[in-house]
């Protein structure tokens, strides 16, 4: 059978090569005649860069009524894209200033209303710049705006699932939204509540089973008791929910409006991962996320490669603030290596094996945070519905079928990976293509069935980002009604 060719980490050929002598070189020779007299270098004379000449902008046709009436029609639906709390009901742009209006809504849509100045450093998701300027002049001279407009939003079900709930709950919020719970509410009271978000609560439906759905849609473990958890999450108020539902459709217009077929996605706020194939879902897993303390970045990747039985070379924050405090004797009773660095410091390492923070298996991709996915040895975790617990890499329940599916294209490595392990060798494995993957930060999202689901807010960005798409609103958009909050404060 025909072994895989992994490229093994070895320090021997290193230190071979570092004792083998240079070998000598004759000596330079030398003139014995007096080095010649030259004049002066001439310095060339300075040469002023090109000038840079900025292009006019693309000059828009002018607007027909029938068009100049369509377009104020539309601005007045910002709020149904979740750009604003509530839009205003004011006179009518024209001209210059609608078609100014046109342009930052067509943008907002397109690449999200908050500017990519204003994100915060760990959400490294980036949108392409876009400039509406020539479609919008194209769809104007061919009378096609309504067509142009449609091609703007994200074109993903899960924002058009987002859009819908939306809907449905801003109805809530203006009927006014939902009585608080306690631990004393009546059966009728709870059926009640559960019915505004759930139109699938019947009265003859036992109870236990309508708190369980709405325990999924949250993510919580499905008791059907009315718990702490469970009453928190049903007492959140309708204002907090737009603002969620606000902020994730604000993300997908920070996806590309493509993306690959086959690709690795975690969902940071839920601890999922989910592995696509030909545009499909095919495998999901349950994850171990950043801790609050230790947020896991929002980025776009590649994954090129796999490390089998990685050792771990543990991050200088971690070593002082978790394992040097231990003690030296602890450290290496424990099986930790003690290795001087060039600057005269020390750092720690945890050798490869089954019981490496690293577990058999870490998936690497390029990015700032230096994280990485990666198997663990302590897979308790993964039973719990509160999942939230790393550094900031992403531990995997399921680390070799990952693998495996990496790898599938390569004759030689497929159907190997748990051989490889049980060398007990550090190899890392290239993968036959590189695997897309994508960090991100679900906190809302609508079910097979419409019914919007859940997750908490653990990293507190989604308020946030509320917030900047609001104010960015109100900054920048003539339509956005400038009295309205869209969520509480405190």
């Amino acid at each position: 059978m025909n072994r895989p060719h992994p490229i093994l980490f070895s320090s021997a050929l290193a230190l071979t090569l570092a004792a083998m002598p240079v070998a000598a070189q004759p000596p330079a020779p030398t003139s014995i005649l007096p080095p010649p007299v030259s004049a002066p270098p001439v310095m060339p004379a300075p040469v002023a860069p090109p000038a840079i000449v900025t292009p006019p902008p693309l000059p828009l046709p002018p607007l027909s009524s029938a068009q100049e009436k369509w377009l104020n029609d539309w601005l007045r639906r910002g709020a149904a894209e979740g750009l604003m709390a509530k839009s205003k009901a004011g006179t009518a742009l024209s001209g210059d200033a609608l078609l100014s209006a046109t342009l930052d809504r067509a943008r907002a849509l397109s690449t999200g209303r908050v500017d990519t100045a204003d994100f915060l450093n760990i959400w490294a998701l980036r949108p392409a710049p876009f400039d509406p300027r020539p479609s919008l002049a194209k769809a104007i001279a061919e009378d096609r705006l309504p067509q142009w407009a449609a091609t703007l939003t994200p074109p993903w079900s899960g924002y058009d699932g987002l859009r819908k709930g939306l809907v449905n709950y801003e109805r809530i919020r203006d009927t006014g939204g939902w009585p608080k719970l306690s631990a004393d509410s009546s059966p009728d009271a709870i059926r009640k509540r559960l019915a505004i978000e759930d139109k699938a609560v019947t009265p003859d439906e036992k109870l236990v089973d309508a708190i369980q759905r709405a325990q999924r849609r949250y993510g919580l473990n499905p008791t059907g008791q009315l718990g702490t958890r469970t009453l928190a999450e049903l007492n959140v108020p309708v204002e907090d929910r737009i603002a969620a539902i606000m902020a994730n459709m604000e993300r997908w217009r920070w996806m590309p409006r493509t993306l690959p077929v086959n690709r690795v996605q975690v969902n940071i706020a839920a601890a999922v991962l989910t592995m696509f194939e030909g545009d499909q879902p095919v495998k999901s897993m349950r994850a171990v996320t950043g801790s609050p303390d230790n947020q896991t970045p929002m980025l776009a990747s590649s994954i090129h490669s796999i490390v089998v039985n990685p050792p771990w070379n543990v991050p200088a924050s971690i070593a002082k603030k978790e394992l040097f405090p231990k003690g030296r004797a602890t450290l290496i009773r424990q099986g930790y290596k003690i290795v001087g660095t060039p600057g005269g410091g020390e750092r720690i390492v945890q050798p490869a094996g089954p019981n490496s923070a690293l577990g058999r298996l870490k998936f690497d991709f390029n990015n700032p945070f230096a994280v990485y996915l990666h198997d663990t040895p302590s897979r308790a975790k993964f039973q719990s519905y509160d999942r939230l617990a790393s550094h900031g890499c992403i531990r995997l329940e399921k680390p070799v079928p990952l693998a495996e599916m990496m790898v599938a294209g390569d004759p030689q490595l497929a159907g190997q990976i748990q051989s490889l392990i049980d060398e007990g060798k550090t190899q890392r494995v290239s993968l036959p293509s590189e695997v897309a993957v994508y960090l991100l930060y679900w906190t809302a999202f609508a079910g097979s069935d419409g019914v919007m689901n859940f997750r908490s807010d653990p990293y507190g960005w989604d308020k946030l980002l509320a917030q900047k798409i609001e104010a960015s609103s109100r900054r920048l958009d003539p339509t956005a009604d400038h009295s309205t909050a869209i969520a509480s404060k405190d």
